[in-house]
């Protein structure tokens, strides 16, 4: 064989293999880093709850006929400001809202800090553009007072009104400040205390937090994390500050091969929303759908007495027409699935709505046939 012919052979054999080294060459491990599936006990945001009144509202503001409590908020205000008002006077006040103002306090958060606050009206403000929030203290679960807030809001939405008509576009009943509240406290987080700390894992899975230990003493040297259960890992921790936070920064960027999940279907019955992972799979089994359709349609008749009728009176009945309608429902076979691609197609030759498939998923959860947990929300 002539040398150009045996080296246009081996380049066309080469050419062969690159190109279906994408079917047989194994697909790399899905990874993910231990700061994506575990996080550290104590070290989390805390959730701050407030009271307080929203001024400058351009006439939208609440009805204090119907909202007293309104009227009382600006009188203790007053007070506390020096300003006495006499009793029983009438205050038609519409530039004022009652407002509740929460925040998120996270992890490490100092004093002289700002964060993020949510303004929502309380009563029948009719919108809180424009408006300004006066001091309004957050507090915690605990009673103390965490963080004040204060500034004018962000509302993301617009609306005109005007001879009964009204045009409104996204909400008007509530707002965002932008570092909007001033933290006065900082909450003491564990990761400085004792010898060790605690890795929460998000989901309960014993793969996973063999995983992570594997992870950290491969990286840390032997002995230095423990696995406690299927969700709880401890991990010794250096003496010093410093040197636990160089730790950390360590130990958390670690990647571990995410274990398969379980099975698992989540139904939506509110909005006939389905959605299911990876492995699902489905066994061989037949279904027959059939549509079932009632029509109720009421025609009012009116019964009148006789032209030369000296009494009676004129009644109004109703007619009503009831129809039953069922659709042929064709026995259809479904042929087992082990991937999900093949669980969706088998389900798409069904033809039902989202609707149906609730009932479909149930009753193939009952006869054995779907191999997955049915979870609704």
């Amino acid at each position: 064989m002539h040398p150009i012919d045996r080296i246009l052979r081996a380049s066309l054999l080469i050419a062969a293999l690159l190109a279906s080294a994408a079917v047989w060459w194994p697909a790399p491990a899905q990874a993910a880093r231990i700061k994506e599936v575990a996080s550290v006990q104590g070290v989390r945001s805390n959730q701050l709850v407030g009271y307080g009144l929203v001024v400058g509202l351009d006439g939208t503001g609440d009805q204090t006929t119907s909202a007293p409590f309104a009227t009382q908020s600006l009188l203790a205000l007053l007070q506390q400001m020096g300003v006495t008002v006499p009793a029983g006077t009438n205050m038609q006040l519409k530039n004022l809202a009652t407002v509740m103002v929460t925040a998120q306090l996270p992890a490490f958060a100092q004093p002289g800090q700002t964060i993020d606050v949510n303004v929502s009206s309380l009563a029948n403000a009719k919108s809180l553009r424009g408006g300004t929030l006066i001091a309004t203290p957050l507090k915690g679960a605990d009673g103390q007072i965490y963080a004040i807030a204060q500034g004018n809001m962000v509302v993301g939405g617009a609306g005109a009104s005007a001879a009964g008509s009204k045009v409104q576009i996204n909400h008007l009943s509530a707002g965002r400040i932008p570092d909007g509240a001033m933290v006065e406290r900082s909450v003491a987080t564990p990761i400085a205390d004792g010898d060790s700390i605690q890795l929460d894992l998000h989901s309960s899975d014993f793969a996973t937090a063999r995983e992570v230990v594997r992870a950290i003493n491969g990286r840390m040297g032997s002995g230095t994390a423990d696995a406690v259960d299927g969700r709880v890992v401890r991990v010794r921790m250096p003496a010093s500050a410093d040197a636990r936070v160089t730790f950390m920064a360590e130990i958390e960027n670690l990647d571990i091969k995410q274990a398969m999940p379980s099975a698992k279907v989540v139904i939506n019955a509110r909005t006939g929303s389905i959605v299911m992972n990876q492995a699902v799979t489905l066994a061989a089994c037949a279904v027959a759908h059939g549509n079932l359709s009632v029509t109720i349609s009421t025609t009012p008749t009116a019964s009148q007495p006789g032209p030369l009728a000296r009494a009676g009176q004129t009644v109004v009945t109703e007619k009503a027409d009831i129809t039953i309608t069922q659709q042929a429902g064709a026995l259809v076979q479904m042929a087992p699935g082990a991937k999900l691609a093949d669980v969706v197609k088998a389900l798409n030759t069904l033809g039902a709505t989202p609707q149906d498939l609730l009932a479909i998923l149930q009753a193939l959860k009952s006869a054995g046939a779907l191999t997955a947990e049915l979870e609704v929300i």
